[in-house]
């Protein structure tokens, strides 16, 4: 399988950027941006629009062409059918863009990625918050010694402050990125937690104690995602350690390592992104779909580096909590999909429905990731997107998000996944159709 070079090459023109490898060399969050000159791709919508293209389902994966037979998809058809979670789009169909209203809110979101690849030991990212916070690292030992990474609360004041942690886990440190991306935000959504911590007067604490006891091996990548309400004001910083230092004392005289060209660290205010709109109805609107993390429809948020004061944006939109919430009318039920569009992609949701149901989502379930051999984006893809229209196309990978009537009223939680390509399309159909 190929190996990411990382993020930097994934960062091109337009919904292309495809891989087929979670190992190797990087563990970049992997986003292809939709910021290709869209006036150029505009000009070619006419032609495309008046013919009936048909879509390859062959690619160039390094010089060489592999081509998606129709036994080929069969094949991944009926190994993804044992388990019920993945799907294959059976026909190429037309689908249209759901309008929907963006509404950011809640709390201030901390996010350490720079440097991603960690030769040193220090303060990767830290800032001051109070309220409801989120902080999320994303670092890999690039060393050659062990160490460690925690989330450590100071209280610069002179009274105890209180700190409760109502959400949130990590996953094992590994050189899988996959892995850890998946198996960190399964933790995320699993449970909702009401662990309280009381930083003493001019002291600190481990956000979680366990921190101390994961050791980061050369190669390996942490990520960590929590969500938090300070009582008063703390500040929290993510640091990387030696294994055998103590990380209170350590923090005392640690200096803010250098971020690295891709500065994706900061503090940015609003960590929730609510997605609405008006009820859908599956008889009457059909098919539809949601694009998160393009960079177009979906904007990528600006904040601020504390470490630095310049401004930054979170390219991919990482640790922002996206609550969907569509309404549906009708006789029949809906049914949901989730499908990657910039390649390989590992991840989890949280759906609340009916009277106060929820059930963990893996996407995809019963497999580690997919996405893989999904074909790049063609032009006529990209033009059509721009005027809100696209197509199922029938080499489609999706995963199952349920089916559920309108009374069920579903509510979905997204976060994007590490380690992960974006952008995907929530997809809205009727039900067995």
């Amino acid at each position: 399988m190929k190996r990411w070079k990382g993020l930097g090459a994934c960062l091109i023109a337009g919904l292309v950027a495809f891989g087929a490898s979670h190992k190797g060399e990087a563990a970049r969050h992997r986003v292809a941006a939709q910021e290709g000159d869209s006036s150029t791709i505009v000009e070619r919508v006419h032609a495309i629009l008046s013919s009936d293209p048909s879509y390859s389902v062959s690619m160039e994966r390094g010089g060489e062409t592999k081509n998606l037979t129709a036994d080929r998809l069969a094949q991944k058809a009926g190994d993804a059918a044992s388990n019920g979670a993945l799907h294959y789009n059976q026909t190429t169909r037309n689908m249209h863009e759901w309008a929907v209203d963006v509404e950011d809110t809640g709390g201030t979101l901390l996010f350490s990625d720079s440097p991603e690849y960690v030769k040193d030991s220090g303060i990767l990212y830290e800032d001051t918050v109070v309220g409801d916070a989120r902080v999320l690292y994303y670092h890999l030992n690039d060393s050659e010694a062990v160490k460690k990474v925690a989330v450590v609360l100071q209280n610069p004041s002179a009274s105890p402050v209180t700190v409760t942690v109502t959400r949130g886990g990590t996953s094992d440190a590994s050189t899988d990125y996959l892995e850890v991306g998946k198996n960190t935000q399964i933790a995320y959504f699993q449970t909702k937690r009401n662990d309280v911590i009381t930083v003493p007067a001019h002291g600190k604490r481990l956000l979680e104690a366990e921190m101390d006891e994961a050791v980061l091996m050369p190669g390996q990548l942490v990520y960590g995602v929590y969500d938090f309400h300070a009582a008063a004001p703390v500040k929290a910083s993510v640091i990387c350690y030696p294994d055998w230092a103590n990380p209170l004392s350590f923090l005392s005289h640690a200096r803010v390592l250098p971020k690295d060209e891709q500065r994706l660290r900061g503090t940015f205010k609003g960590m929730d992104r609510v997605i609405s709109s008006k009820p859908y109805d599956p008889e009457r609107d059909g098919v539809v779909y949601i694009s998160i993390g393009d960079s177009h429809r979906d904007t990528f948020r600006k904040g601020i580096d504390a470490t630095d004061g310049s401004t930054v944006t979170d390219v991919g939109n990482y640790g922002v909590l996206y609550r969907l919430e569509i309404p549906s009318v009708g006789r029949v039920a809906t049914q949901y999909y989730l499908t990657p569009l910039g390649g390989v992609y590992a991840g989890a949701m949280r759906v609340h429905y009916g009277q106060g149901k929820t059930r963990l989502l893996e996407t995809p379930g019963g497999r580690a990731y997919f996405g893989d051999d999904i074909p790049p984006d063609s032009d006529a893809d990209r033009a059509l997107r721009l005027l809100g229209r696209d197509r199922l196309k029938a080499s489609a990978e999706m995963s199952d998000l349920g089916s559920y009537h309108s009374t069920s009223a579903p509510r979905f939680e997204f976060s994007p996944p590490g380690a992960s390509n974006l952008p995907v399309q929530i997809i809205l159909m009727p039900a067995k159709q």
